[in-house]
């Protein structure tokens, strides 16, 4: 989401934007700190307004609005932040490669084709530019129209992403209205794990999930995953009488999407005898292909193959994988 005041060049200092991060709770009461001296000082030394949305949800909207330079500099402070948190998890630890920062923005569907670019030619730009890695979701988050962009490196990576993108958004504001993502409460824990309004959709959505004793996930991320599935995928497939997970719908197109984890993690994504792998690629119903390791090389390549939303559910969790391992290495 931008807002352009005044007629000035694109970085110039008299424009303010409006960028908006999607977090989790760990996430942000790292960004508010002990009485909220974290944010605090964030807003003084940026310069920009930075407004976090209530509720109790497991996701929130943290709202950055003010001059671009403004705007760069709360990013910069806020994916330091998460550098620190990282570092600080690993302290104890034999671990030594150093997972990347992750942030997710949040944009207007209709501006992240120019965010993509022809072929894919400007998100490459932007990676090969900055060295951060930018993803674009393929589908909308519920009830919205707008998309997660996820970006992850180094906090100076991160920083440089930001400015390209915004760069991007500036010369393409939204086209039409934008119905904006707003997390929803998670419900209690007595609840039925995955609702919907439709009657229907929860009908077929229970038989595609009732995985909540078989598979190892906290009900959150069931969650998550709930809102992932529930996303353009024909009903008739979820409703299958042996379903797996939404890849699995021939006329939805197939595409690929590249990650590099490190080495010392590859073993949490993969699992006691690939339990861990097998879970994710049953649940996803994605393909996943983790590359040998290369002589010299600190990170492994893993590909996955499927559809955009199987895609978006395999990365969520290799990254729930990935978490998990920082997270137990020391609480951030």
């Amino acid at each position: 989401m931008s807002d352009k005041e005044g007629g000035a060049s694109e970085g110039g200092l008299n424009v303010t934007l409006t960028l908006r991060l999607l977090m989790h709770g760990k996430e942000v009461g790292s960004i508010i700190g002990k009485k909220g001296e974290t944010v605090k000082k964030m807003r003084e030394e940026s310069g920009a307004r930075i407004n976090i949305s209530e509720g109790s949800s497991p996701e929130r909207i943290v709202t950055i609005t003010g001059p671009t330079e403004g705007i760069f500099k709360a990013f910069s402070m806020i994916a330091e932040k998460f550098e620190e948190d990282i570092t600080a998890a690993m302290t104890n630890s034999t671990v030594t490669s150093h997972p990347p920062v992750t942030l997710r923005l949040v944009f207007p569907g209709s501006q992240c084709g120019s965010l993509i670019g022809k072929g894919g030619s400007k998100i490459k730009e932007i990676r090969e530019t900055t060295g951060a890695q930018v993803q674009v979701a393929g589908d909308m988050l519920p009830e919205s129209t707008e998309r997660a962009v996820t970006i992850s490196g180094t906090p100076q990576a991160i920083t440089q992403c930001v400015r390209h993108i915004c760069s991007v958004i500036l010369e393409s504001p939204p086209k039409g209205a934008t119905i904006p993502y707003r997390p929803k409460t998670m419900p209690g824990a007595g609840h039925p794990v995955f609702q919907q309004q439709q009657q229907q959709q929860q009908q077929h959505a229970s038989q595609a999930f009732t995985i909540q004793g078989q598979y190892a996930f906290p009900h959150q991320d069931l969650t998550k995953l709930h809102q992932l599935a529930m996303q353009h995928i024909p009903l008739p497939s979820l409703g299958q009488s042996n379903p797996t997970f939404p890849g699995m719908d021939a006329s939805v197109p197939t595409s690929s999407q590249e990650l590099a984890i490190p080495n010392d993690f590859i073993g949490s994504i993969i699992g006691r005898q690939g339990s861990k792998i097998n879970e994710i690629r049953q649940v996803s119903g994605a393909h996943i292909k983790i590359a040998s390791a290369t002589d010299g090389s600190p990170m492994r390549q893993v590909t996955i193959i499927g559809s955009p939303t199987s895609i978006s559910v395999a990365h969520y969790l290799i990254n729930v994988r990935l978490s998990s391992v920082v997270t137990d290495l020391g609480a951030l």
